[in-house]
Parts: C-alpha cells; structure tokens; sequence
C-alpha cells in the first residue's frame, strides 16, 4: 500500500505534521465506544434493577409509539372476546386519545427516562463545589468535632445523598421526586381533560384548587392564599414547565435551559421595555399574567411544550427512530460499513472514502452527529490512520460525514419532518428540494479525502487490516437490507402515503424480514416456505367462508364469506405478518438453527446471554429467543435514542410558543429588517452566525425550531423562498456541530482518534465548508434546490410565491439551462476549486497565489450573487443605484469562474506532469 512515510514536510498547508499518521491503533470495541458515548453525552451506567426500569419504561415508550403508529389516536388495548358456547363476552378496550393527551404522555415517557438516564449532578457544579468550599473552611476554623461542623458535614451528605450521582451509577431520591411529578402531570391530562378543556376557554383561574382533587391536604395547605388563589391545573403547569426545563439542563446543557428560561421570563416582563427606546422598543410586548403564560405553554398544541415541534415528534420523528434502532440492531449498521469498504476501499484515499459513505447513510438515520461519530468512527477512524490519514484528519473525516447525515435524504434526522409540518409541503417535495446540496455536501468532502490522498501518497486498505469482499458477494448476503429503505422512499413518493403510515409499514416490513431470514438456512427452508404459505391459504379460506381472519373465526366472529378476488385483496397486505408468524414457527420448531445470512448486531447477541445466565440457561444460542431480544432491545434502543430530540423539542417549543403569546413576531421581523440595513447578504450572515452560535452544542433540531421562528419570516421578506430559507438555517444548524471552539461531533471524534479536539474541529470545518457556501448559492439561485417562481407570485403572499419543479419545467430548455443545469454544474465545478484552495493540491502541490485564485473561481462558480448582490448593496449605501440583468450577470460571473477553474486546473496538470516526467535520482 503506498504510503507517504518520511513525515518530514506538511505540503498542504494546514498546520498539522501527519508523521503520526501510521500509528497502529487498535480499533476501539464496541464497549469503550458506548462508554465514550455515555461520558460525552453523560449518562448513567446504570446496573440491576434501575436498568431493567429503564428498559421497562423505554419498551413501554416504543410500544405506545407503536400503536400510534399502527391506529392513530384511538386505539384497541384488548380486542375482546365472545365465546358462544359459554354464553361468555368479554369487551374490548378501547383508548381513545385527543392529541393533547397524547403529546402530554409522549413527553412524561421522556421526562421519566430523562430523570433515570441522566444525573442531576455529578458534584462538579458551581452549588456544589461552593458548599464543599464552605464546610471545608468552616471545619479548618472551629475543628471537625464542633457541633457546627458536625451539622454541616451532615447537610452535606444528605444533600450529597438526595441530589449527586457522582459516578453515574444510581438514581437519586431527588430524581424518584421528579419522576413522580413527571407522572401526575400526565395523570392529570389522561383523567381530567373535561376540565382542561373548559379552562382553555375560561382560563387556568377557572380549574378546582389541589385541596379540593385531593381533600387530604385541606388541613394542611387549606389556609394558605398561595393555594387557594391558583388552581391544581396552575401548579401542575408550572411544575410541568419546570420539569422540561430541568430535563433540558440535563440533556442538552446549561446554555439552552437558560435561553428557554430567558424568553419566559420576558415573557412576563418584557411589558417593562418602553416603546420609545431605539430598536429595543420594538421589543415591547403587552402585560402578560402568569396563569396566561403557563395556559399557552402547558395546555396548548399550537405552541408551547406540546406545540408543533412535539406533534412531529409523536406522529413522524419517533417513529422513524425506532425504525434507525431496529436497523441498526438488524446488523445493517456493520453491513453498511462493509458495503462501503466494498465500494471504495481500494481506490485512492478508500478508508476516509468508505467513511464518507457509511457515515453520511447511518447520520441519517440516526440523527445524531455524536453518535453516529462515534459508533461508526470506533471502526472508520483507526482504518483511516493506518492507511496514513493523520489522527486530526481521520477524525475530521468522520465527524464531517457524520454531521452531513442531517442533510442527506431521505429521514435528514428529524428535521425533514419538521420541514414538512412548519412549511405545508409534502415530504416528497421536501426531498426533491433537499437532495442537490446534501449530494454537493458529500461530493465536496469526498473530493477533499481524495486531493489529501494525492498529496500524502495514500492508496487503498492493506488487506492484512480488514478483508475486503466483491461488491457482488457483498450484496448477494445483505441486500435485504436495502429493501426496507426502498420500501420507505415507495411508501412515501409512489404511494405518497403519510409519513407516520410510510414508517409503520416499513417498520413492520422490516420486522418481518429480518425475522423470515433468522429462520431461513438450508435445513429450515422448505418448512419456513411451507409455513408461510399455509398461513397464508388458512387466512385466505378463512375469508372466503367466514369473511373475517382465523381470528375471528376462533372468536366467533364469523359470518357470510366473500369472493376470493376480494379475500385475496385483504389477505395480501397481511404477508408481512404471516411471514413473522411463519419464521416464528420455524425457529420455535429448529431452536438450534443458525442463519445462513443474518448477523445481528452483538449487542443483541449480548443480551441474550446475559438473560440466559440470569435465568441459569443457554438462551443465547437459541435463535427465537435472539430474534425476540432484537426486537425488544431494538425498542428500548430507540427510546434511549429519542429522549434527548423529544426533550429538545419539548424545550424549544416554549420559544414560539412565547412569540405567539406576546405577539413579538411582528415586531420581532421589524427589528431584524431595521438592523440588516435592507441588504440580504447582511441578513443572510446574521441569520449563519445567529445559527452557528446558537447550534454549538445543542441538537440541530433545536437550533431549527428556534431560529425558522425568529429568521424565517425576515427572510421571506427579503423575497427568498419559504423552503430555501428553512433550508438555509438547517444547514448552518448542522454545521454547528464541527465548528470551533464547541464542535462537539469534532471533539467526540477526537476521543476516538486520540487527536488534538481543537485542531481536528477546526479540520472538519475546513472539510465541511462548501456546506457553509451551498446554502448561500441555492437562497441567491433557488433552481439549485429545484424552486421555481409562480407565473402569478406577484398576486399570491411571499410564502407561496415559489414551487418545487415539475418534468415540464425541465423539459423548457429556455428556464432548466440558464436556471438549474448551468448553476448546478457550477456548484460541483466550484466544490473541486474549494478543495483544492482547502488541500493544496489538485494534480500536483498549489501555490498560495494559485489557492486565492481557486477560492475566487470557487465562490464565482458556486455563489456568484453573494458577491454581486454584496458590490450593488455597498453602492446602494453610497447613494449609487445599478440596474442590471440578474440572470445575465449571474451566467456572466459563473463563466469567469469557470475560464478562471480551467486555466488554473490545465496549468496544475501540466505542472504534474512535468514533475513524474523529471527522472528520479537512483537511490544507491
């Protein structure tokens, strides 16, 4: 394998020496990475009993999902039974909820795993190290036998006791009180929505006191006025409020729970700020009561905690989680790393290449960029340095693509379905729109993992590191993994399903493959396919001469048959249910089998065995009782996954709901419009920063939900496109994630490379900057996204001026050239031109003059009117008015870049060839 190894001079001029690039690490196992994971995103490791809690309630999270999922809002608990020949009927139950109820449960499930999964506080925290301060000075005064002392050390063991988990290991007494707390509040809206309801018409004030729901306190609490002044709706109001805020602190960090906090207490008070000031009078709301504020941020479902972000979670984020989870305990995590080994591992520079594509396709999924950098870097990143990467680059590598996951059609992590709910637009459109600049993204990283690996002389993987199979052979023992995510894009664009009906089938579909093929090998075949198609046939007569399913029958449900065209119409749809049924059968009748293509991911293997010794049996090579432990574990993995985006959009929805009760949008849009002068370069920066700086650290689903309601608005006004907008505070949400001095998906990929974190964030900036350049060039040329104007925008509001293209309008050579064919191939033009300013080499080594260069032609290519639109607004300022065609010049300024790209690629080429055509001194 060729390899750069004198380590002497750093060519590329990116500051980092690579002669540790071929340090033989090992990779890290499964185990260090989950302990990695828990330590960045600190949570508990949990044993015994508190984890079996854990995985009871996070089971009973996806299953409540599930059925969601599977029969929307009302719901049969138990179907219920008649047996005729016994005169007996049991009735079925029936659970009916209204979409309040239902997001207040949704997020009391992740307020509970959050007050389980998450310490409270370690004791490194500003309280508790100023009380430990305190006690030690006290004790160095009076003596550790005073009585003073003495109290004093107790009070700090007790509160050491009731709050700190120093070792993230038990839960604490403080924690148990928050989780009752979590629990009445969802009691409360599944018992007494009647009266939830008639308060949101007459007021919180309206609703009974707590000593008259529980009488039992009227002797204690009856006399105060703080409790006969508010009602038991208030006070669980509040508390809920608190408790959201509380999980945010704990899940997200300090930063966010306090940039919540902030806008509920203007809330209150922002009626204080007068009118009359400069640009902050803007801000001037109406006097708003506490009971009003907790009203529109507790039992509410147009804003607040239970507003539209929480509504997407329950119908379309949780769901598509789980189906990530059960993917990735499928086995097709590991299997799509392999894949891409298989596609690319031996080209030039194949390990970062791999990395690419097997972390673009599991961010996606997950939408997590820590997680999925450290999951997949635990493999990705030792490969990458051992083919001669530096750790710094590897590590950038990976956290990079990890990130760009987000971006990347179809599931985008959760922000896709946001996209859907705040702009109205089918999830089809949402991918036509979105695909273009995710595959500019990756093809942007791609060819800067390519240019280092000219540079450093870095070829494919060695075959003593992993063994590299055919693609063909590859395919040919995986490619059922494919068809889950076929099925989800024809659910979704062919049948144009709704999303969360879209994700149960495929959810149920994949269910049923995975466990058709655990129970497939070549002894089990013929009774597996035998099974199935008896299954099949009985269910078949079974509405043929009943008209309902065997169950019915056997109920006595039955009644006159159908035609067998009609039964067959019913039945076929049911196959993915007979097929788990059938490969149930199988492996309930074959215990001993192994299968001939499935691997599960070890830690379903893992728990298996770990049941089994507790139950003092060999459970772990049975096959039923391991296709069981994947679907059980698959579910409390995907709850693990989705308290921290269910807590974040529970937080983050308390900041629209805030807008929408004091009425600052307005007014809101009006200050952003007077600070940016009118210019929408000055806009479109403050709107980058703005989402730069707020995404450091927190989720890109956050950073979304609060940015589209403060920005989005302003932006529309500006005459930029409804979906371009979103688009564009999305994109620099995700590059938050890999931008110094927080890059948290940087850093966490630092831990696995060993790396220096600031040095390998600010490379996975470097790596990820066209995805900072993109958005500018598709807001300023919306045919990049596929966004056309309307024919009559001029009569319709600025939000539904423009529309996602059809094949008519491709086919109108006069708008698709100019407007999307000759920008879009300038994109790609211009992202080879920023590689090579980034790297430093394209054929052969670039010189600094000749980078400047490449950077002009690359913004000239990709955003030509960032540049253009920045030169009229500097005029505009000086009183200098221009009028021009802003098509022509765009065209004008893409062909300069590209006579620019040409020139400099063609000199850089004969450079390189000159140089291999120079004989090489004879080593002696």
């Amino acid at each position: 394998m060729p390899v750069n190894t004198n380590g002497a001079d750093d060519d590329d001029g990116d500051g980092d020496d690579d002669d540790g690039a071929l340090d033989a690490d090992p990779e890290l196992s499964r185990t260090e990475a989950e302990e990695l994971l828990d330590e960045l995103e600190r949570r508990r490791s949990l044993k015994g009993l508190a984890a079996l809690v854990v995985a009871a309630v996070g089971i009973l999270f996806s299953l409540f999902q599930l059925a969601l999922a599977a029969r929307s809002f009302t719901f049969t608990v138990f179907p219920g039974v008649t047996i005729a020949e016994l005169g007996l009927t049991v009735p079925a139950w029936q659970i009916s909820l209204q979409l309040l109820q239902a997001n207040a449960v949704h997020v009391a499930f992740a307020l509970v795993l959050t007050f389980l999964m998450f310490p409270a506080t370690m004791g490194d925290g500003v309280v508790a190290r100023n009380l430990g301060r305190i006690v030690d000075g006290v004790v160095e005064v009076v003596g550790e036998r005073n009585p003073i002392a003495r109290a004093l050390e107790a009070l700090r063991a007790g509160v050491r006791w009731l709050f700190v988990d120093p070792d993230r290991t038990r839960v604490t007494p403080f924690d148990l009180g928050l989780i009752g707390a979590a629990f009445l509040s969802a009691f409360y809206f599944l018992t007494e929505f009647r009266e939830i309801r008639d308060m949101r018409v007459f007021g919180l004030e309206s609703g009974r006191p707590i000593t008259e729901v529980y009488a039992f306190l009227d002797p204690l609490l009856g006399g105060l006025p703080f409790v006969s002044e508010y009602s038991y709706a208030m006070l669980l109001g509040v508390v809920g409020v608190l408790l959201v805020l509380e999980a945010t602190r704990r899940t997200l960090g300090l930063p966010l729970m306090i940039i919540v906090a902030s806008f509920i207490v203007y809330a209150r008070w922002g009626f204080l700020i007068s009118e009359s000031t400069p640009f902050l009078g803007l801000l001037a709301i109406p006097e708003l009561t506490w009971p009003d504020i907790v009203q529109n941020l507790w039992y509410n479902t147009e804003n607040g905690v239970f507003g539209i972000p929480v509504t997407v979670s329950v119908s379309f984020i949780y769901i598509f989680i789980l189906f990530g989870s059960f993917l990735e305990m499928s086995g097709a995590g590991q299997w799509f790393i392999d894949l891409a080994y298989a596609a690319t591992g031996r080209r030039k520079g194949g390990p970062a290449k791999a990395s690419i594509l097997a972390s673009g396709f599991m961010g996606t999924i997950s939408g997590s960029s820590i997680a999925n950098t450290v999951t997949t870097g635990a493999f990705t990143i030792p490969l990458m340095k051992r083919s001669g990467y530096s750790p710094e680059f590897s590590g950038a590598v990976e956290s990079s693509a990890s990130s760009g996951g987000q971006i990347l059609p179809p599931v985008m992590g959760a922000a896709a379905f946001l996209m859907v709910q705040y702009t109205a637009t089918p999830f089809a459109e949402i991918i036509i729109l979105s695909t273009i600049p995710a595959v500019v993204f990756f093809f942007g990283v791609w060819v800067m993992v390519h240019l280092k690996a000219v540079q450093e002389g870095i070829g494919g993987i060695d075959d003593t590191d992993i063994e590299i199979v055919s693609m063909r052979e590859h395919l040919k023992t995986g490619w059922f993994y494919l068809v889950p995510i076929f099925l989800l894009l024809y659910y979704l664009i062919i049948e144009r399903l709704s999303v969360s009906r879209s994700a149960w089938f495929t959810l149920v579909a994949l269910v049923a493959l995975i466990t058709f093929i655990a129970a497939y090998s070549s002894e089990t075949r013929a009774f597996l396919f035998g099974s199935l198609a008896a299954i099949f046939a009985v269910d078949l007569l079974s509405y043929v001469s009943a008209g309902v399913a065997l169950t019915g029958v056997l109920t006595g449900a039955g009644g006159a048959g159908v035609p067998i065209g009609e039964a067959f119409a019913v039945v076929a749809p049911r196959v993915g249910w007979y097929a788990i049924l059938a490969g149930v059968l199988t492996m309930l009748t074959h215990p001993g089998m192994e299968s001939e293509y499935l691997d599960l991911n070890p830690t379903v293997q893992e728990t298996a065995e770990s049941v089994g010794d507790r139950a003092g049996r060999d459970l772990g090579d049975n096959q039923s009782f391991r296709v069981g432990t994947f679907v059980v574990k698959s579910m409390e993995e995907g709850a693990r996954t989705a308290v921290p985006v269910v807590v974040a959009v529970a937080a983050a929805g308390i900041i629209p709901g805030v807008i929408s009760v004091s009425g600052l949008g307005p007014n809101l849009t009006s200050l952003l419009l007077a600070l940016s002068g009118g210019s929408i370069v000055v806009m479109l920066l403050v709107t980058a920063f703005a989402s730069i700086v707020l995404g450091m650290g927190m989720p890109t689903t956050v950073t979304y939900i609060i940015l589209i309601s403060m920005l989005a608005t302003p932006l529309v006004e500006f005459g930029i496109p409804l979906l371009a907008a979103h688009l564009f505070i999305l994109y620099f949400g995700v590059i938050a994630d890999i931008t110094p001095p927080v890059a948290v998906a940087a850093y966490a990929a630092s831990g696995v490379a060993k790396s220096d974190p600031f040095e390998t964030g600010v490379k996975a900036f470097s790596l990820s900057l066209n995805k900072a350049i993109v958005p500018f060039a598709f807001v300023l040329a919306p045919g990049i996204v596929l966004l056309r104007r309307k024919a009559n925008a001029a009569e319709l509001p600025l939000r539904e001026q423009y529309r996602v293209v059809n094949v008519a309008d491709l086919g109108q050579l006069s708008y698709s050239v100019p407007e999307i064919l000759v920008p879009v191939v300038a994109v790609f033009l211009g992202v080879i031109a920023l590689g090579a300013t980034v790297i430093g080499t394209l054929y052969s080594e670039v010189s600094r003059p000749e980078r400047a260069a490449f950077a002009l032609s690359s913004l000239l290519l990709m955003a030509p009117g960032l540049l253009s639109t920045t030169v009229f607004d500097i005029l505009g300022f000086a009183g200098i008015s221009v009028s021009v065609n802003a098509l022509a010049l765009d065209l004008t300024l893409r062909g300069v870049g590209f006579v620019i790209f040409v020139a400099l690629a063609a000199k850089n080429r004969r450079q390189a060839s000159a140089a291999r055509a120079e004989p090489q001194p004879v080593s002696t």
